[in-house]
């Protein structure tokens, strides 16, 4: 009997050491996770912000057109057939930015599955 206690007493220091070690290790891999998903989750941002459509441009020029009809008179309509009209966004366009969104949802997801698992 002596030699069995022995031996589940060497078994629990053994398996509390490995268990201790394991849970850290696996906590310092999550706040890297952690880190690592922020970060290209801002990085990722910026760039689906730049990609964006400046819907400015077409703004402007319609707030120049109703400054000149201001200035001419009300019977002096410009030519709006000169505008911009909309022609589609280019398919190149639409995979890059449905790809950009994708990376930021996944990358958003990991973050979220690190606080899980650090908060576990």
């Amino acid at each position: 009997k002596d030699d069995n206690s022995k031996f589940w007493a060497t078994y629990k220091r053994v398996s509390t050491e490995y268990d201790n070690d394991f849970l850290e290790q696996a906590d310092d891999d999550m706040g890297i996770i952690l880190t690592f998903a922020g970060l290209f989750s801002a990085v990722n941002s910026t760039f689906l912000v730049g990609s964006q459509p400046n819907p400015g441009d077409t703004t402007n020029a319609l707030l120049l057109y109703l400054i000149k009809v201001t200035v001419d008179g009300s019977n002096s309509v410009p030519d709006i057939s000169t505008l911009s009209s909309f022609t589609g966004f280019v398919p190149s366009t639409v995979w890059m930015q449905s790809l950009s969104y994708a990376s930021l949802a996944f990358s958003v997801l990991a973050a979220f599955g690190a606080v899980l698992g650090k908060q576990w």
